[in-house]
């Protein structure tokens, strides 16, 4: 007898992201794989007595969402904190700052997710402009990209900051001139002591700061706290449609809490999670990372790959550059110096580990593609699938070798200025002229032939899917001197799963829509071909499903 479905999805536009069948009306699903695809009469024939109908009433169909670069424990605990997003004068940032102290007594530091660069009315805030809001409790903002924090005088003196400290190389405490500290903490080595001081003891960013285990370890409170809050964090991206997300900070405490919400059936999305290495790290650490792949190998939780940061970002002039910033005589500095990269990659590469590293400036980039090439001629080649993230600008020369070198372009639409998320790039201030057509030059990388992964940051922005595939399609066209280039539909979807299935080497086990594969999906409110390129954003998912469970139903 054949095998019947326990859950079928009727009346819909599939999309299969299968070339070999790339369209159906149904699908049927049975023990968490894709039984089925077809037409509705067909699948309907399928279901089992009992088995669950969903009717997708002409909405799209397609493999759940993968996004390919999240930070899920960060994106969970910004749920909770102080939301600055919607503060853009400084007159809005102190009204919000002050109704959020007062509403939480006993937070022991206000903190401030998403506060946008030039807060104070285009300028970004010192302590004594905080102090100004708030001075008797500590208080400190973060900026969208979590590449800054701004603190006030008490969070300052508590994390020990005040008068300036250590930090490792690509990290900046911004000093006044009488030696104390302006309150502008740049990049995780300056930050890290104040985030110690929030809710979370900061648990959350510990994988992204450090890549090290909490010290001292958590509490069995605390770790059920952060369950928690992980939990909620999943649920958050499976209520839009997404089934699996690649984390891009790690350390083997979030392996283990996701595990324990593995076992308890709380998990509603897969999760890769990675070893991160810094600079400062010995690299004898990578003996972790091959732990950590040794140790978690499933379906749903798994590592297997490491992540490291080359610069960091454009608009605090940190990212690093070929060229000196417009109006300026710096370029931003290396995360990484070169050798000590190539050496890096080599013995990664050689352990058989994926690599990811962020890279903004073109310069970077260009010593991260020597870095693959190095590891390429110590070991071979070998399909390593080694990632770039993010690539906000790129130059020329470079981009021929993107494919040369078989790097994935890991990209964020929403990042772009050309998006509907971040200010477009006034001329002469960030990017010279001739650098605005290969900035978020997303297109261009993929007519090189370089495989094209898309990915939200979570929660640099809202883990919203269907925001970042419209930011690809229909971009914004400022004119001169952009050289707007929009992406297919069907690209961009690929890149937000077939493309994530394969860059994680699950290729033929998900991303798909093919009897046999992982029963991952998502139901769509609208038929997204019929959207116009700039509704597409209205599109939501009505039902999200994972393994064959449903994580979400709207």
């Amino acid at each position: 007898m054949a095998a019947k479905a326990d859950l079928v999805i009727l009346n819909g536009k599939v999309l299969t992201m299968d070339s070999a069948r790339p369209r159906a009306s149904a699908v049927a699903l049975a023990g968490g794989l894709i039984l089925a695809v077809g037409s509705t009469e067909d699948i309907r024939a399928l279901a089992a007595p009992g088995a669950r109908v969903i009717d997708a009433a002409g909405g799209t169909v397609m493999p759940g969402f993968i996004d390919s670069h999240v930070h899920l424990f960060q994106g969970s605990a910004a749920l909770e904190f102080m939301d600055m997003s919607g503060a853009e004068t400084a007159d809005e940032a102190a009204r919000t700052i002050r109704a959020y102290a007062g509403a939480n007594p006993d937070e022991p530091m206000i903190f401030g997710v998403s506060t946008i660069y030039g807060l104070m009315d285009g300028r970004n805030p010192t302590r004594h402009d905080l102090d100004a809001i708030l001075s008797d409790r500590p208080l400190a903002l973060l900026s969208p990209d979590i590449h800054t924090v701004w603190a006030n005088t008490l969070a300052l003196r508590q994390a020990g900051l005040l008068h300036g400290a250590p930090v490792p190389e690509g990290s900046v405490i911004v000093m006044e001139a009488g030696g104390n500290a302006t309150g502008e903490l740049q990049e995780t080595g300056a930050f890290g002591p104040i985030l110690k001081l929030n809710r979370t003891g900061g648990r959350d960013m510990l994988g992204y700061v450090t890549g090290t285990e909490p010290e001292p370890p958590a509490t069995e409170e605390e770790r059920a706290a952060d369950r928690r809050l992980i939990a909620k964090g999943l649920a958050h991206a499976a209520s839009h449609g997404i089934t699996t997300m690649h984390n891009m900070d790690g350390n083997f405490y979030q392996l283990e809490l996701l595990s324990d919400l593995d076992a308890s059936g709380d998990l509603k999305c897969r999760m890769q999670v990675p070893f991160h290495l810094k600079n400062y790290d010995p690299l004898d650490r990578l003996e972790e990372a091959a732990e950590m792949h040794r140790r978690y190998t499933g379906d749903r939780v798994w590592s297997g790959r490491v992540k490291m940061f080359m610069d960091g970002v454009i608009d605090t002039h940190t990212a690093w550059m070929t060229r000196p910033y417009p109006g300026t005589d710096t370029v931003g500095e290396p995360v990484f110096e070169p050798e000590h990269f190539n050496e890096a990659c080599r013995r990664i590469d050689a352990a058989g580990l994926q690599i990811s590293v962020h890279s903004i400036g073109d310069l970077a980039t260009r010593r991260v593609l020597d870095g693959y090439a190095a590891a390429r001629a110590a070991n071979g080649r070998r399909d390593a699938r080694h990632r770039i993230e993010h690539i906000e600008v790129i130059h020329p020369d470079d981009l021929p070798r993107l494919k040369e070198l078989d790097v994935v372009a890991s990209l964020q639409p929403r990042h772009s200025a050309l998006g509907d998320y971040f200010p477009l790039i006034p001329q002469g201030t960030l990017l010279h002229d001739d650098q605005y057509p290969y900035a978020f030059a997303w297109q261009r990388i993929r007519d090189t032939g370089t495989p094209v992964i898309f990915s939200t940051d979570w929660p640099v922005i809202p883990v919203d899917p269907m925001r970042s595939i419209q930011c690809a399609v229909a971009p914004l066209d400022p004119g001169a001197p952009w050289d707007v280039r929009p992406q297919s539909l069907m690209d961009t979807l690929a890149s937000y799963t077939s493309g994530n299935a394969w860059v994680e080497f699950n290729e033929g086990r998900k991303g798909q829509l093919v009897p046999g594969q992982m029963g991952d999906v998502v139901v769509l409110t609208h038929d997204i071909e019929a959207l116009a390129p700039d509704q597409i954003h209205t599109a939501r998912a009505m039902v999200t499903i994972c393994g064959g469970q449903i994580t979400y139903s709207g």
